[in-house]
């Protein structure tokens, strides 16, 4: 009997074993047309895994199912394998490597990947731990590379393959260039080994992440069920009759004409003076002398009618201990403030020359009050407390040429970064 695996084609966990097979000389394949959430889950399956996880190897002697198990049956099935080092020692310091790849690298990135793409509920603290977590281990990672081309010894280890394909997921969905700049000896190792023979044959041509996917909501257990309903109403056979159809009449159900969009409520106000585009260019254009061009060039274009400015300030500024985390959860926020991009423009403030550091903003809003759907659809907006500006008060309207601005000290502190939304 053949080896097989049970897995989707790109399941990484499975590329443990197969480029473990590939140095050893061992045949294993991947069962053909195999499908996530439906082979998993027949009798013969769960037979093999009772919790139907994948991947299983279908092996002479019985099944064994958890990745790194696998991946060392596989590895062991070679007589003195050099995937297992050369001595004892070298063998305990594979499988420390092997916890680490597990533990401190895989389940971080897991942890901030599944919410990202609606696979467990979105919470900003838990994965700004995953993050911190992560870089902390990605560090470690990178002084023992600094000295070492591989993880054990000098040549490629069952080590080296686990952490290569855990990293495979950070480094093609969520690492970016600048994220993994940080640590240069992990980028060469990664790169250096995605590109060897036997990895390559199974990885095929890896592609670093551009940018880190934007939160989804988690899908309720019966979506897919009800869509999938729904297709195959609509997928039934038209009766001949049918053919030429009558147009559309109101009250048909089904045959009931498309509405249009509604439209976004701030279209319907009353037209402003200011034209937000004109002010966005001039504070991108504006290079010298700001105050005297860009400041008086808002206060001149600003319509208090149209327009309103707010304050903002993050509730949680004592979990804002580590610079990069900080730096992320304000550039999240503006990613996920796309929305209202014909509406608003920003400045978002991070504050201070050590953690804890501050968080604060300034938002000029089409109409009287923060829009509507902003509030409903950003779920950011609930972390900061807002305060309208007064700009009768010419303290509060310092304040927003300061922030405009990027004026430094802010506040009597120093700028870790500004950020803008326009």
């Amino acid at each position: 009997m053949a080896l097989v695996i049970h897995a989707g084609k790109t399941n990484k966990n499975s590329f443990k074993a197969l480029i473990a097979a590939e140095y050893n000389g061992v045949e294993v394949k991947l069962i053909p047309d195999f499908e996530m959430g439906v082979s998993n889950k027949t009798p013969e399956f769960i037979k093999m895994n009772p919790i139907g996880k994948v991947p299983v190897l279908e092996t002479p002697d019985g099944p064994i199912f958890e990745s790194n198990a696998i991946a060392r049956y596989v590895a062991r099935l070679k007589a003195d394998s050099p995937l297992f080092g050369s001595s004892s020692i070298d063998y305990g310091h594979i499988e420390q490597w092997i916890d680490f790849a597990s533990l401190e690298i895989d389940s971080n990135i897991l942890t901030w990947y599944r919410p990202r793409i609606g696979r467990a509920a979105y919470l900003p603290p838990v994965e700004e731990a995953a993050i911190a977590a992560l870089k902390r281990a990605l560090g470690a990672l990178n002084t023992h590379l600094a000295s070492n081309t591989y993880l054990v010894g000098y040549f490629v280890t069952l080590a080296d393959i686990i952490m290569t394909c855990n990293l495979l997921l950070g480094f093609t969905k969520l690492m970016t260039r600048s994220f993994t700049s940080e640590f240069p000896h992990v980028e060469r190792y990664f790169w250096t080994l995605v590109n060897q023979p036997n990895f390559k044959k199974i990885l095929g041509e890896v592609k670093q992440a551009e940018s880190v996917p934007p939160v989804q909501s988690a899908k309720k257990p019966d979506e897919s069920a009800k869509q999938k309903h729904k297709d195959e109403v609509k997928k039934e056979p038209k009766k001949e009759a049918e053919k030429e159809k009558p147009k559309a009449v109101v009250g048909e159900g089904e045959d009931e004409a498309p509405k249009p969009k509604p439209k976004n409520p701030l279209d319907l106000l009353p037209p402003s003076k200011m034209i937000l585009d004109e002010w966005k260019r001039l504070y991108s254009n504006t290079k010298t002398n700001f105050r005297e061009v860009a400041i008086k060039g808002f206060w001149d274009m600003y319509d208090p009618e149209g327009y309103s400015l707010w304050f903002c300030n993050y509730k949680y500024d004592d979990e804002n201990t580590v610079s990069f985390v900080t730096l992320n959860k304000v550039g999240g926020f503006l990613q996920r403030m796309d929305l209202a991009r014909k509406y608003a423009f920003g400045k978002m403030l991070v504050i201070g020359s050590e953690p804890p550091f501050k968080v604060k903003g300034l938002w000029l809003f089409r109409g009287q009050e923060i829009p509507k759907f902003v509030l409903d659809e950003c779920y950011d907006m609930e972390l900061y407390e807002w305060r309208k500006v007064d700009i009768s008060d010419e303290a509060q309207k310092e304040r927003v040429n300061q922030m405009i601005e990027d004026h430094e000290p802010f506040e009597g502190e120093a700028l870790l970064d500004a950020k803008c939304f326009k």
